[in-house]
């Protein structure tokens, strides 16, 4: 299986992937997220490295099919083993990078694939050790800031409820640090505080109630009142 994964590499720059290499991957892929999902392999998966042998799909920038297809289908296996909500999974997702990946998916990516990697980091982000990794240092949350951002931006031209809500999770997770809820003060989209996205999030109560509490939050109503010194002067704020 391996092999199989492998031996598209040389395919990825330049970009000459074909329809059939691709779906003969994907397939591969498809087994590698069965074992991912599985509490006694998972581990087994982490020590063997195998999401490695992925981030070279998830460094690819063509937008044609069978390129999305393999990002799509690799972001799945990823997905797959952050759902156990394992520590020891995220630990070795931070330290081998995968946070730069999916924020290069969530800028170019179809907007499934942008929905699963955001998921991705969002599920990162819920986990305690990747907070605080994300909130170690003003270029980490900066480059995590920016992208959800800008995601928010082209939402208001093409709304998605499912992608909207992992978002706004992600908001409101950064929200439970100090440094990042005073930095959201003044970087958290105006989209999200005007009504922008009220139609979108409509028939999704669940949503609605993590915005309200973001916006309460960043206002100085959840981490203890008064805006605290956070990653303002990094910021250029």
């Amino acid at each position: 299986m391996d092999e199989e994964i492998v031996s598209v590499y040389p395919a990825l720059s330049p970009p000459t992937l074909s329809p059939g290499a691709s779906n003969r991957v994907c397939n591969a892929l498809a087994l590698l997220q069965c074992v991912a999902s599985h509490t006694e392999t998972r581990i087994l998966f982490l020590n063997a490295h195998i999401p490695l042998y992925l981030y070279p799909f998830l460094n690819t920038t063509s937008k044609t099919r069978p390129f999305e297809y393999l990002r799509l289908t690799s972001l799945g296996v990823i997905g797959a083993l952050v759902k156990g909500d394992d520590t020891e999974v995220m630990s070795f997702l931070l330290q081998t990078e995968i946070i730069p990946l999916c924020l290069r998916t969530m800028e170019m990516g179809s907007e499934l694939s942008k929905t699963v990697a955001t998921f991705i980091v969002q599920k990162i982000l819920l986990d305690d050790v990747g907070l605080r990794y994300i909130c170690a240092t003003a270029e980490r949350f900066f480059a995590v800031g920016s992208v959800l951002a800008n995601m928010v931006v082209s939402l208001a031209d093409q709304p998605s409820t499912r992608l909207m809500k992992h978002i706004i999770r992600c908001y409101l997770r950064l929200s439970d640090n100090p440094r990042a809820c005073a930095a959201l003060q003044t970087c958290l989209p105006d989209m999200l505080k005007d009504g922008t996205f009220n139609n979108c999030l409509r028939d999704d109560p669940t949503t609605r109630r993590w915005l309200q509490q973001l916006l309460h939050n960043v206002t100085g109503g959840g981490m203890g009142g008064a805006p605290q010194p956070g990653m303002d002067h990094m910021m250029g704020i």
